[in-house]
This record gives structure tokens, C-alpha cells and sequence, in this order.
């Protein structure tokens, strides 16, 4: 599942990873606030590979299952055939995961989404929070987000994966069978190539692979002259996956950019986050990928890497945990990449329900809110993006989608000539626009979950 890191990355997040790196944020975990840090709790520490997530202590702890990295010796051997029964039998075990399935059969996937939005506004309301929009308006940022032309069409285009991480913020697993069919993909491509502002096609998920249209997509666009990158919201251990072994070779073909989950560099992070054997896998993966050019000097194959925290806390510098990551990835494993994004973790979904049953979304939305940071209201996401689901919906971020918050269903009192949805509740779809500018002047969506952006260096 991808989105997790998602939808996080924007392209100019992306092209960032080009350019020198800018002033380093040097923090570390300390009992006293560093004064230069860039908000007061954006000082976690680049060793995360030592980051233990401690359970509830009015809680009996249940010791996960926790994998150990083997070393490269039968690396290849020890990571054939299918990573789906090992997560269908994980899933069938694990108790969070079961208390989250049992809550989706009694009340369904929608109320879900809107007790969960009830319970973060619960949160603000007890620490006198006011809602997104009014709080850019406090600190006098909300000219900061507003529409421009959209430079980057994002699809999930299905939920199905072969993972089913702890913290995804889309719900994927091997159990859900929601896909893109040719009819939406093609309407996409149609867009796509009407819109002259967008220059990136962003494919996520899921694992975004194992969608038939997957292949369809990045062929089609990359025929498109106004197309100029194609990326690919990767979970490495896809490229494993029975059926997919000429996968890397399709993607290294279409000159595609992999943006890789891999939330740690030592095994035991990684496998109590994604699954047991997803660390080998991923390794084996990225070495695979780098057989190929990816991640090598002046390739022209961009191979960049997404961590998100194991808990409630939020991610270390960017650019320390990117030397941090070389350093243990190249000795180690041999591995190299071109950059590494760190988002935070949204307060949706998986993570919204594992906060809430360890009694911590409200401390968490404090963290979010303590740390806002003025400068990344700019680079938010919504600003530039169009995102569409595997249904043809339209959203102005990953994130809304997961929530059904659509695009044009905020309706203000002068809609200055935007295009809202006729229902003014499903919101739009890809058959009520012909080209990105359609939607220029339409009132971006936001709400509380919006904060996760906006906190420490953000996840846009």
C-alpha cells in the first residue's frame, strides 16, 4: 500500500531531490526544545531503526510477530512466490486488524469515515482548536491555499493489494477487489492529454501493479508529449509478486519513477509495520531495481524512498534521515537511491483507529496542531493536484478520497464561476470535466485531517 506515503509527495518535493540540499535541520530527541528546530516537536531522531513503539499500559501487551533480516545469503530463495497468504493469514491473527473488520461489517465503510472525522473534531474542540480554513485564517496564511493550475493528475486506481500495512491511510489489503476498468482509465488519459498545466501522472494505490490498467496507463501517457514524468507510488514487494517478473523491466522501459515505501532501514521496523517478510522482500526488490540503473548517477531512472513513523510522533529532518538511510542501505545491502521523503502519518483510517483505541488521537491532533508550520501551506497538495479514485471521483487530495470528501462539494456563497457538484454532496466526477482548468476556480475541500499536512516540515 502506498499513500500511505503517498499521495504525500509532490512533484516539487520531487524535483527537490535534484537540487543540493538546503540548510540541515540538525536535531535530535532531547528533554529540551531546540531552539532552531522548525517547529517544537520536529526533533526525532535520524536513528529510527532504535524507535520502539511501547503499548497502552492499561493494556496487556501481545507481543507481535516480528521478522529478523537473514542477511543477503538465499535472499533470492527465501523471497519467491506470493507475499498474499502470509498477509491473509497476518490479517485473520492480528487483533487491530480484526477489531477494524468487525467495526466495518456493523456499520459500513461511510459512517466509518464520518465518526472518525466527529472524533478529531471532538479533539480540537476539547483543546479549543477552530476548524482548518479559520486557523489558516488566525495565523494569516489562507491566501497560501488556493487552486492553481493543476500540474500533477494523481489515480488511485484500486485497493487491492498484497500488503496490509498497519498504517495505511486507504484500507488496502488482498480482500479488497476495487479497481479501475478501462472505460475510467481512458476518460483519465483524455484528460490528461486536454490539460497542457499538468506535467506528471502520480499512480498509486494499492499496489497500483496489480490493476490491470496499471500497464495501460503509463503506456498511453507516455505517448503524451505534455506528459514529462510518470510515477509509480511503489511497495517494492510487488516486483516479487508471481506474474509481475518483467514488472521492473516495464517500469525502467517507460522511463517510470518508483517512489518506495520503506519505513526503516533494519528489519524489525519494517516487518512489525508492513507484514512479516516484507523487509527481505523490499530489499531484494531495491537491489533488483538498481540491477536495472535505477537509483545509479546519471541513469535517468529516479528511485526515491518514503519513511512515515511507527507511531504517533512525527518524522526526523528530511535530510539527515537521507544520509542516514544511504549510509545503512549501501553498507549493508549495496543499495543505493536518488532522495528520501518523510511525511507525516494522517490521522485517517488504519492509524485514525489505532490511535483512538489507544486513547491518543486527541494528544496526537495536539502534536499536529503545536507544530503547525506556516511555510508548507504553499506546497500542500490540493494546491496543484488533481486526484481521481478508482471510480472516476474526483477529490482535491488522496486523502479526501479516502474520507468521500469530493471535489465541488463545498459550496461557498460566491462561487466565482468553479464547478460544483449538481448533488452537492458525491461530488465530481471525471465525466463532469474535460480538461484540469475546468475545475480552477472551484473551492478546495478541507477538514481537520488537514493539520497532518501542515505540522513539522508536513506530508504534501
Amino acid at each position: 500500500a502506498n499513500l500511505e506515503m503517498a499521495s504525500g509527495v509532490t512533484s516539487r518535493m520531487l524535483r527537490a531531490v535534484r537540487a543540493p540540499l538546503g540548510r540541515t535541520w540538525a536535531r535530535s530527541l532531547s528533554s529540551k526544545p531546540d531552539p532552531e528546530a522548525v517547529t517544537p516537536d520536529f526533533t526525532t531522531s535520524v536513528n529510527v531503526a532504535d524507535i520502539r513503539l511501547g503499548r497502552p499500559s492499561r493494556k496487556k501487551p501481545k507481543k507481535p510477530a516480528q521478522g529478523s533480516w537473514e542477511g543477503l545469503n538465499g535472499l533470492e530463495e527465501r523471497t519467491k512466490g506470493s507475499l498474499i497468504s502470509e498477509t491473509l493469514s497476518t490479517m485473520e491473527t492480528d487483533s487491530e486488524f480484526q477489531l477494524t473488520a468487525q467495526r466495518l461489517k456493523e456499520v459500513g465503510a461511510e459512517k466509518m469515515s464520518l465518526e472518525e472525522r466527529k472524533n478529531r473534531r471532538r479533539a480540537l474542540d476539547n483543546l479549543g482548536i477552530p476548524d482548518f480554513f479559520e486557523f489558516l485564517a488566525k495565523e494569516k496564511v489562507a491566501g497560501d491555499l488556493s487552486r492553481r493550475p493543476a500540474e500533477v493528475l494523481q489515480l488511485n486506481i484500486g485497493l487491492y493489494c498484497n500488503q496490509a500495512c498497519a498504517h495505511c491511510h486507504v484500507d488496502s489489503s488482498p480482500k479488497r477487489q476495487e479497481m479501475m476498468d478501462r472505460e475510467t482509465a481512458d476518460r483519465c488519459l483524455e484528460i490528461l492529454k486536454n490539460s497542457d498545466s499538468i506535467h506528471t501522472l502520480d499512480i498509486t494505490g494499492g499496489a497500483p501493479e496489480l490493476n490491470t490498467e496499471f500497464r495501460h496507463l503509463v503506456t498511453e501517457a507516455r505517448k503524451l508529449p505534455n506528459v514529462k514524468e510518470i510515477i509509480d507510488r511503489c511497495n517494492l514487494t510487488v516486483l516479487l509478486e508471481p506474474g509481475q517478473e518483467d514488472l521492473a523491466e516495464f517500469l525502467a522501459s517507460h522511463q517510470v519513477r518508483v517512489v518506495a515505501s520503506l519505513p526503516c532501514y533494519s528489519a524489525k521496523n519494517v516487518n512489525l509495520q508492513r507484514g512479516k517478510g516484507v523487509f527481505d522482500r523490499s530489499i531484494q526488490a531495491l537491489r533488483t531495481l538498481n540491477s536495472l540503473g535505477y537509483g545509479q548517477e546519471d541513469s535517468g531512472l529516479y528511485l526515491d524512498l518514503v519513511y512515515n513513523p511507527l507511531g504517533g510522533f512525527l518524522p526526523p529532518p528530511q535530510d539527515q534521515l537521507e544520509a542516514k538511510y544511504k549510509e545503512e542501505l549501501k553498507e549493508a545491502f549495496g543499495i543505493t537511491f536518488n532522495g528520501l521523503f518523510t511525511i507525516t502519518n494522517m490521522p485517517i483510517k488504519r492509524f485514525a483507529d489505532f490511535l483512538h483505541r489507544r486513547g491518543e488521537l486527541q494528544e496526537y491532533m495536539e502534536l499536529l496542531v503545536r507544530n503547525f508550520n506556516p511555510g508548507t501551506v504553499h506546497g500542500v497538495m490540493c494546491n496543484n493536484t488533481i486526484n481521481v479514485g478508482w471510480d472516476g471521483k474526483v477529490f482535491d487530495c488522496d486523502f479526501n478520497q479516502q474520507l468521500g470528501l469530493g471535489a465541488g462539494t463545498y459550496i461557498p456563497e460566491d462561487t466565482k464561476g468553479g464547478l460544483y457538484a449538481k448533488d452537492g454532496s458525491k461530488g465530481l466526477t471525471i465525466f463532469d470535466i474535460e480538461k484540469a482548468s475546468d475545475i480552477l476556480q472551484t473551492e478546495i475541500v478541507v477538514d481537520s485531517h488537514c493539520f497532518g499536512c501542515t505540522a513539522g516540515m508536513g506530508s504534501s
